[in-house]
């Protein structure tokens, strides 16, 4: 039913754009408005009911979304409102609007709204044991979220923590150090970076790399080319970062 509905929308914008396209015959008045036919009716009406969810199943292709919300929106007015988000305001074909929130990525977390407060809540639960996933969670659920993403992320908190000297494990206050392999905090430590912009990088896909199964870390090759490959990252000469199975064993 769906891809159905699917081809019947490719073919009423085909017509609709074909219909655009046509130069008017002989006069420079206005061309008349073409009456849809009876089966391109049924078919957006069709559209109409099931986009929603054709939309958010990735059925619709993307050029189909932009010529559609083309035909909606009249303009789309854009300002930063702070560091860290921004404010649109979409104006609709027929003048209702709509205003959005838009979180934007940035560097550090001292840019963040409410960050202050943030750590605050970071320092008393992990001070009181709450494990990292945990927090991010409930900081989460109260509108926060990590520099680089939309939600809090358990690397954030952990940051945080360790920043400031808390440490759930004996463990975590001696680097750990694994024959061929470099740690995310050996990482940090020898570029000068903070470990989470690391752990941010890793949760949206920038780098690529598995946990270790052994020991449950995510592991590196202990070679000159890893952190030559990380300058590159941060200085925006890679856009990504792909370390295989095969070098974290090596």
């Amino acid at each position: 039913m769906a891809a159905e509905l699917e081809k019947r929308w490719e073919a009423a914008l085909a017509e609709l754009k074909r219909a655009e396209e046509e130069p008017p015959a002989g006069s420079t008045s206005p061309a008349p408005l073409l009456a849809l036919s009876a089966e391109l009716q049924t078919a957006f009406q069709a559209i109409g009911q099931h986009l929603p969810a054709l939309w958010q199943q990735g059925r619709v292709r993307q050029q189909h979304k932009k010529a559609l919300l083309r035909t909606l929106i009249d303009k789309v007015v854009v300002h930063r409102v702070a560091r860290d988000q921004m404010q649109a305001r979409i104006v609709w074909k027929g003048g209702e609007t709509t205003t959005l929130l838009i979180p934007v990525p940035i560097g550090t977390f001292k840019d963040l709204a409410g960050a202050e407060i943030m750590q605050r809540l970071i320092l008393e639960r992990s001070t009181a044991g709450i494990l990292d996933e945990v927090i991010a969670q409930e900081l989460t659920e109260l509108g926060y979220r990590s520099p680089m993403g939309l939600v809090v992320l358990p690397s954030t908190v952990k940051g945080i923590r360790l920043k400031h000297g808390i440490f759930q494990k004996r463990s975590q206050s001696h680097p750990r150090r694994i024959e061929g392999a470099l740690t995310i905090s050996q990482i940090a430590l020898a570029l000068d970076i903070d470990p989470h912009w690391i752990y941010d990088r890793i949760h949206n896909g920038t780098i690529q790399v598995d946990k270790d199964p052994s020991t449950r870390l995510f592991l590196f090759p202990d070679e000159p080319t890893t952190l030559e490959q990380f300058r590159h990252l941060r200085s925006g000469q890679f856009q990504h970062l792909r370390f295989s199975r095969g070098h974290q064993d090596a």
